[in-house]
């Protein structure tokens, strides 16, 4: 009969593409992994991950039979969660990933607060600006800017209305002056954000006819968005940030919004599932307080 615990194992494995690594995940040894494995190629008698000294990959049965282990494992959770349904006392295990700038300044305290009210509940957070693939990375949820047309996921809004908005420190603008149009922009010294080799040197914003593109430079570019940030601040230059990643520092006075009067791209903040079936009880009071925490901050200055 398949083990429950094998079955976790090996859809960890297909996402992790390592024994060690899976181990690691799962706080054991890669040996026991190994073994789990093989006992569950023995149950189903296939042959599900092709090893070799240097690589481990899905056989072509392995392919075929991860989604119906997801599904079976889905299932589980599923049922568990529903005999929960109407305990106050959440627990187990919430593994979340969230874009750094957010994450580190915005979402932390928010998460610190959620896990203390509800101790029994394990939180894994990840801060990272690469996105995140909810189907093979190891978390239950996603939070993500921007709007999501894939329909293999749940999207729930979290701040729909979310934009972003050109920033600079008063010194800078002291120093350089404000550009008075999108026409100046490229005149100035603009901090910019980089990911797999692109450089994002091209800024969106509404116009009357669409949208409109202005290409920027700047000696500074971070893969983190929280850098860029601190750039900013620090009176480097100008930057084109979500609100959310900014309003603290507008609210104190440490960013200026530059160009008030020009609307900035959407950036609606959506958190990503796998499908409905992983809206645990935790997952739906969590988004039920980013929500409402969300909403508390406001939009960014009107213009």
């Amino acid at each position: 009969m398949v083990r429950f615990e094998d079955l976790s194992l090996f859809v960890r494995t297909a996402a992790c593409g390592s024994f060690t690594k899976a181990a690691r995940e799962a706080n054991l040894l890669p040996g026991q992994v190994s073994a789990a494995i093989m006992r569950l190629e023995r149950d189903l008698e296939i042959r599900l991950f092709a090893r070799s000294t240097r690589s481990l990959r899905l056989t072509d049965e392995g392919e075929r039979y991860l989604p119906y282990a997801k599904e079976a494992l889905d299932l589980l959770h599923s049922g568990r969660d529903e005999l929960r349904r109407h305990d106050d006392v959440l627990s187990g295990t919430l593994q979340i990933a969230a874009p750094s700038d957010f994450g580190r300044n915005v979402l932390l305290p928010w998460l610190t607060d959620f896990r203390r009210r509800h101790p029994k509940l394990e939180l894994r957070v990840q801060f990272a600006d690469q996105l995140t693939d909810v189907f093979r990375d190891p978390v239950d949820i996603a939070l993500r800017y921007g709007s999501v047309d894939d329909a293999s996921f749940v999207a729930l809004p979290v701040a729909p209305q979310n934009r972003r908005v050109l920033v600079a420190s008063p010194a800078y603008l002291e120093q350089c002056g404000e550009p008075r149009s999108l026409d100046e922009l490229p005149r100035h010294s603009c901090l910019l954000w980089h990911m797999d080799g692109r450089l994002y040197d091209k800024w969106g914003f509404p116009a009357e006819k669409g949208r409109r593109t202005v290409q920027v430079k700047g000696v500074l570019a971070s893969n983190d968005a929280d850098v860029v940030r601190r750039w900013a601040i620090a009176g480097d230059g100008i930057a084109y940030k979500s609100w959310l990643d900014v309003h603290g520092d507008v609210r104190a006075g440490r960013l200026a919004v530059v160009l008030p009067a020009q609307p900035g791209e959407a950036a609606p903040l959506q958190l990503i599932c796998p499908h409905r079936r992983q809206f645990s009880p935790a997952v739906r009071q969590l988004h039920g307080l980013l929500t409402e925490r969300c909403a508390q901050l406001g939009g960014p200055p009107p213009p």
